[in-house]
């Protein structure tokens, strides 16, 4: 398989700079180094504490925080160029899901206004494939189509999600950087997105980078697992090795204090 997203050597230091009296701020390095690759299809996941360096990574990788250094390359194109090419270029590669599905959702618009944002500017369709297309996305995350009149509001956190996964989709791209998706959602609720996820990236070829604290849910969907410790990489496998024989400390620790994923009702 070829690499959906290549990152070499990234890194991330907030701080260190001069302040109005002529000392320095104090540095804090988020992201020391870190390089990997995510393969066409695959699920990678970023596991560790918070504080450990994941999401500065998601974030980097999207363009929410810009790099101190290192080089990422995404569905192989350098990552520099893609933001020369502009937004639209950019959103047409990879996409972003956030951990508060409701916060994430512009209260004030219902979900036909947020889900026509993406098909006009990143698809260019017309007003008729927009509206064939949203109820296509609305079907694909399992809501009825009476979901376009309504606000953010109105939902559950697990359809909020579905909602903010659709909106996602909108864009067509085949990377899509899942930061903590489930985090916010009741345990039931977490499985029932989670397969939700898996069948899309099954049917639409799609490539993942999952981000989590929580073992338990990186167990139940991963291909390979990258565990991030006080910003540093120290240990990435198949999620079958690592589960079954980690090599880091941290890791088995983590592994021995995670609790398991239990019941599937709908969300």
């Amino acid at each position: 398989m070829s690499a959906a997203i290549v990152v070499n050597d990234l890194k991330k230091t907030f701080g260190g700079n001069r302040t109005l009296f002529g000392s320095r701020s104090h540095a804090v390095h988020a992201v020391k180094g870190v390089s990997f690759e995510v393969k066409e299809g695959e699920t990678l996941a970023i596991v560790g504490e918070s504080g450990s360096g994941k999401s500065t990574i998601a974030r980097m990788l999207v363009g929410l925080e810009t790099p101190t250094s290192g080089a990422i390359e995404i569905g192989g194109k350098d990552y520099a160029a893609l933001h020369d090419e502009g937004s639209r270029a950019f959103g047409q590669m990879i996409q972003y899901v956030f951990q508060d599905p409701v916060a994430s959702l512009n209260p004030r618009k219902t979900i036909d206004a947020i889900l026509d944002v993406p098909l006009r500017l990143l698809r260019g369709y017309d007003a008729d494939k927009r509206k064939a297309r949203k109820r296509e996305l609305l079907n694909a995350v399992q809501m009825p189509s009476d979901t376009l009149e309504r606000y953010p509001h109105e939902f559950s956190g697990g359809q909020a999600q579905r909602i903010a996964i659709a909106r996602a989709l909108a864009a067509e791209a085949k990377i899509m950087v899942l930061d903590e998706p489930v985090s916010a959602l009741d345990v039931s609720v977490q499985a029932q997105v989670l397969l939700l996820l898996d069948d899309l990236k099954r049917e639409l070829g799609l490539s993942y980078l999952f981000i989590s604290h929580d073992l338990a849910v990186v167990e139940s969907v991963s291909d390979r697992v990258a565990v991030m410790y006080l910003g540093e990489m120290v240990e990435l496998d198949t999620a079958e090795r690592l589960f079954a024989a980690a090599a880091h400390d941290y890791t088995r620790e983590l592994i021995a204090s995670a609790p398991r994923l239990e019941g599937v009702e709908n969300a």
